[in-house]
């Protein structure tokens, strides 16, 4: 993998199923390469729960992929004619199910007791209640998406529509955190700095004034 190439990327959407590590990932990424880093469901809820129209989702994905430079996490498939207009690289995080599965429960029962803010501004907290005995439970909608993210992506990724994006899929643990080492290996060479010029010995130093 050319780390090198990928640390020159600018415009980067990172994608995957609820519970895929995406959101950790993502920030990451975004503070190796010191790019700004944005989520797309910042973009779409509003305070308790509410939802974003198509209209207004696109018009804020297109003002924020606008920018010369973004890390943007999250999926949204109806957005991808907007988001993907300029993206570079598009990063698809795919572990197997029992990982995403426990991921995704582990991070909600943990966000359920501490009222972690989601989409900071909202409001917008879980609730032990919406994410086991409710249609729109977090868990439910990570078990239920999984299988058609992973044909959905595997057939984009072979579409020539988007040949001129850069893929890469991360499907283990292993797969990412060697990524990551990678990635950061190059970032903090670009931000060494340069080597002194060696003093020449030769001939007879410079007279004092």
């Amino acid at each position: 993998m050319d780390f090198e190439q990928i640390g020159r990327f600018e415009r980067i959407n990172v994608v995957g199923t609820s519970g895929s590590g995406k959101s950790t990932f993502a920030r990451e990424f975004a503070e190796l390469l010191n790019l700004p880093f944005y989520e797309m469901d910042q973009l779409f809820w509003k305070s308790d729960w509410h939802e974003s129209s198509d209209n207004e989702l696109f018009r804020k994905v297109h003002e924020m992929t606008s920018r010369s430079r973004w890390v943007l996490d999250g999926n949204y498939t109806r957005t991808i004619p907007v988001k993907w207009k300029q993206v570079q690289l598009v990063i698809w995080l795919d572990p197997f199910f029992l990982r995403t599965v426990l991921r995704v429960t582990k991070r909600t029962i943990y966000r359920s007791f501490t009222q972690e803010e989601i989409c900071p501004g909202t409001g917008n907290r879980e609730s032990l209640r919406k994410a086991f005995l409710s249609r729109d439970s977090i868990i439910w909608w990570a078990i239920t998406t999984y299988r058609n993210n992973r044909k959905k992506y595997s057939s984009i990724i072979s579409s020539p529509v988007y040949s001129h994006i850069c893929f890469i899929r991360l499907n283990s643990q292993t797969g990412v955190t060697s990524f990551l080492k990678g990635l950061r290996e190059v970032a903090e060479q670009s931000h060494a700095p340069e080597p002194a010029e060696p003093f020449s010995t030769g001939g007879s130093p410079p007279s004092a004034q």
